[in-house]
């Protein structure tokens, strides 16, 4: 891997916004790649932010992934405006969903988003308070 300098990455996510959904988890891959980042841990990495991604577009109204890069580690931080999630512990199970029929029908909400990320991820913090918001932190160690 080349020396390499702190890198910041930041997406604006739109809720509801299926045509760009993917775009900001493609870029933070595609940096990865251009960077020279072990195909393990980018593959890690891009779960990560795509589940991050389209549970933002899924249930939020707004958010925002910010993305660090160095060489000891890639941090993934979201923040949204959107319901939050009542029962934390319970949306941390595999196969629970709030997705609505109409999301479930594109293919989205089986349950697996936060299952998936917290799999991936070497560190996971999600703090939530019902009615405002959900911030995720998840860390990935380059080891």
């Amino acid at each position: 891997m080349v020396k390499l300098k702190d890198i910041t990455l930041e997406h604006h996510i739109k809720g509801m916004d299926f045509i760009t959904a993917g775009e900001a988890s493609s870029n933070i891959k595609h940096t990865l790649q251009l960077i020279g980042y072990p195909p393990a841990i980018i593959r890690r990495v891009a779960i990560a932010a795509y589940e991050t991604e389209m549970n933002l577009v899924i249930h939020a109204n707004s958010g925002v992934i910010k993305t660090s890069i160095n060489a000891d580690k890639i941090e993934i931080i979201a923040e949204d405006t959107g319901p939050g999630i009542l029962d934390i512990e319970l949306a941390m199970q595999e196969g629970y969903s709030t997705a609505p029929d109409n999301i479930r029908e594109m293919g989205f909400g089986a349950g697996m988003g936060l299952p998936n990320i917290r799999n991936c991820a070497d560190e996971f913090t999600l703090d939530s308070v019902y009615g405002d918001g959900t911030t995720l932190r998840v860390v990935i160690l380059n080891q």
